[in-house]
């Protein structure tokens, strides 16, 4: 198969969407399709044999990392040079309408896939009532395509009561052999807690954001004197962050990547995920793949992955003392916590991309054959 691939973020950016795009690239190169991915231009004109085509753009004002790249004439000019069997957009906003527009010239079937609540982060920016004009866009936008793909059944259901058809459910996955529980080492323990690895380290991975509720990790910190945070990630709430957080022990570490990253996953007491706008939480399957437990808010897809009291502890987000109560219980008693780490790597072991991306391409020979019978008939 070929695969016009469009989306709204790639390379060099790091997030949850660009950690699945980057593994199902490789995977449906390795299984011999060919793919074009069509994305703001990130300096990146190839990755694992797919052509990287960037288009200019400009930051978005309320989230600089992403970029708002507008439709130009010589996608369409790409897209003949490949000749797509079908196009699947990523989060459709601006480039992906181009992919819509293009799918729909050129007769070619169109999956979308949703990745990112947009939605619920508008209550974050201050803008909540536009929520109801958001969803109609989205609505319009998805109810093009021939298939809908999300990442949890949270977010199937969601989408559905919203007037978008054709959903199914894109599963979730994993790179269990990056994150590990072999990676624990006590010289990262000692990094993350700032040179103190005898305390309750706990760590949060991800985007520094307001839709993130980073903040309201600060009352386990003041329930738990003698704990610390690791926060790893960037963005555009860090500096906030870091005046909420001055005085408790946490370490704003940035960036890390790789075995570095898995390091840090596999070094720490439990990972602490206060948000609500997860369609997914791939942060939290790498805890779990690296043998940390998790405490996470019960919401969007984050219970599709954590079982409370079996691999980690959920908490209703709607009690301000719940993420408390969860990340005591989860220190108190070792013995327990040791066997959360082994069933939380149990159940990331479930989740491989190999078997994500198949099922991925098992959707588009659907798509591509319910074409053919179209054309026949």
């Amino acid at each position: 198969m070929r695969i016009a691939l469009f989306t709204e973020t790639f390379l060099p950016k790091v997030d949850g969407i660009v950690t699945r795009l980057r593994h199902t690239i490789n995977h449906l190169q390795q299984g011999g399709d060919q793919v074009l991915v069509v994305a703001p231009d990130g300096g990146i004109t190839e990755y694992k044999g797919a052509r990287v085509y960037g288009v200019s753009g400009m930051p978005l004002p309320l989230y600089p990392e992403l970029k708002l790249a507008f439709p130009r004439p010589a996608i369409g000019e790409t897209l003949e040079a490949f000749q797509p069997d079908l196009i699947h957009i990523v989060n459709p906003a601006v480039l992906g309408l181009a992919g819509l527009y293009y799918a729909k010239m050129m007769g070619l079937p169109l999956i979308a896939s949703y990745h990112t609540h947009l939605p619920q982060y508008l209550q974050h920016y201050g803008m909540g009532a536009l929520e109801g004009v958001l969803w109609e866009l989205l609505k319009a936008a998805h109810n093009q395509a021939e298939l809908n793909l999300c990442t949890s059944t949270a977010m199937m259901e969601e989408l559905s009561d919203h007037g978008i058809e054709r959903v199914a459910l894109w599963q979730r996955g994993v790179d269990t052999e990056l994150f590990r529980p072999q990676l624990r080492s006590l010289e990262m323990r000692e990094y993350l807690s700032q040179g103190h690895p005898d305390d309750p380290l706990l760590l949060y991975v991800g985007r520094v954001s307001a839709e993130k509720q980073i903040d309201e990790i600060k009352p386990v910190l003041e329930a738990i004197p003698q704990a610390r945070l690791a926060i790893v990630g960037d963005g555009p709430n860090r500096e906030t962050l870091e005046k909420h957080f001055a005085d408790t022990s946490t370490h704003f570490v940035g960036y890390l990547e790789g075995e570095t990253l898995g390091a840090a996953y596999a070094s720490a007491d439990a990972f602490i995920f206060p948000s609500r706008t997860e369609t997914l939480g791939l942060v939290l399957l790498e805890a779990m793949a690296a043998g940390c437990p998790v405490v996470a808010a019960r919401s969007g897809g984050i219970p599709d992955i954590v079982t409370d009291g079996e691999n980690g502890y959920l908490f209703d987000p709607k009690d301000p003392k719940g993420a408390v109560t969860a990340t005591k219980r989860l220190l108190e008693t070792q013995s327990e916590r040791e066997l959360l780490r082994e069933k939380a790597r149990q159940e990331a072991e479930r989740w491989g991309w190999g078997a994500a991306t198949q099922q991925l391409r098992d959707y588009y020979q659907q798509v591509l054959s319910k074409q053919s019978l179209s054309v026949v008939s």
